[in-house]
């Protein structure tokens, strides 16, 4: 799989080269509930035929409808970017499909140009990571090289967007719940590679679309050369592999590391990282273990809930509270394990 951005931009720049006319729409401000995100994009062929999402469907119809059916199918328009607004008021609102209180605002490109895009989307498939900046009043795009991920900047004149490859997600052992974790982590848009050097494990490996590696885990995690849109997660119940992985991923620049394990486990975890390997409290304050958020998990399916459900909070920038944690939790109800 890749990134929808990705998507989105490569038909865009596709359809430009083909000579086709098209829009491309952003998400730029959100009040209330909104069906997707700020940066959301869609690309619209004067056909009818879209890439992306802008809402859950009704925003999309309205935009085919005005845009590609309106004016007898004239086509899109050669114009100035323009901005637009869905779900002013309930009754809009409740037309478009949006949540109760939803509004959202879009930013139309017109006819973007092919030399743009296709510089953009080049940058993408090779791993960068871009600044892709609109002038709102000329549709002029210019490009930098952008150095960590940033926020959508739009103050109506200008919009902003840091652009990148897909977030990436390492999995150490290929058990069921590596199975279970990888499954969640593709159709939450990661690329997931798993590494597991013991061939009885991966022979029998069965989620399609996931890199596999028999490298020794530390030198998976070099090799992954890891960023901040990289998360590594350590399964396989042999510290001999776990172990392996945690010392290269603390010290990188991963957004999320974590282990699974038992408390036990894991208390006995930090105690040989530290006395064994020169690892420290600091440092281990890094380390999401046990993995997940407690939701009283028991299969493999479920403990896989919980490990996404954190991945996802801490990659969003959500502030959990301690009570979430599993160790708390089982704390708290006086479970030894």
């Amino acid at each position: 799989m890749e990134s929808v951005d990705v998507r989105v931009l490569r038909a865009a720049r596709d359809w430009c080269g083909n000579g086709d006319a098209l829009l491309l729409a952003t998400v730029v401000k959100t009040w209330g509930s909104s069906p997707r995100p700020v940066g959301s994009m869609m690309a619209l062929r004067e056909d009818g035929r879209c890439v992306g999402s802008v809402s859950g469907g009704c925003i999309e119809d309205d935009l085919i409808y005005r845009h590609t059916r309106l004016h007898g199918g004239a086509g899109i328009p050669v114009a100035a970017p323009q901005l637009v607004r869905y779900g002013v008021n309930a009754d809009e609102a409740h037309r478009f499909g949006l949540p109760c209180g939803g509004t959202l605002e879009l930013l139309l490109e017109f006819r973007p140009g092919f030399a743009a895009l296709d510089a953009l989307v080049r940058q993408l498939e090779s791993g960068r990571l871009v600044q892709r900046t609109v002038d709102c009043v000329t549709g002029a795009v210019t490009l930098e090289p952008a150095q960590a991920p940033e926020a959508l900047r739009f103050d109506g004149a200008t919009l902003s967007s840091t652009l990148g490859p897909q977030f990436r997600m390492l999995l150490i052992g290929a058990g069921a719940l590596a199975e279970y974790v990888a499954t969640m982590a593709l159709f939450n848009d990661f690329a997931v590679t798993v590494c597991d050097p013991r061939d009885e494990y991966l022979s029998a490996w069965s989620v399609p679309g996931v890199q596999i590696t028999t490298e020794m885990p530390d030198d998976a995690v070099r090799a992954l050369r890891a960023d901040s849109r990289t998360c590594i997660v350590a399964l396989s119940h042999d510290p001999k592999l776990d172990d392996l992985a945690l010392l290269e991923a603390l010290h990188s620049p991963a957004f999320y590391v974590g282990a699974i394990g038992s408390r036990r486990n894991t208390d006995s975890r930090r105690q040989r990282l530290i006395e064994h390997f020169n690892e420290t409290e600091q440092s281990l304050e890094r380390l999401h273990a046990p993995v997940g958020l407690y939701i009283g998990s028991k299969t493999p399916a479920e403990i896989a809930v919980s490990v996404m459900a954190e991945i996802l909070a801490v990659k969003n920038g959500v502030a959990l509270p301690r009570e979430a944690s599993v160790a708390a939790a089982k704390s708290q109800q006086g479970d030894a394990a």
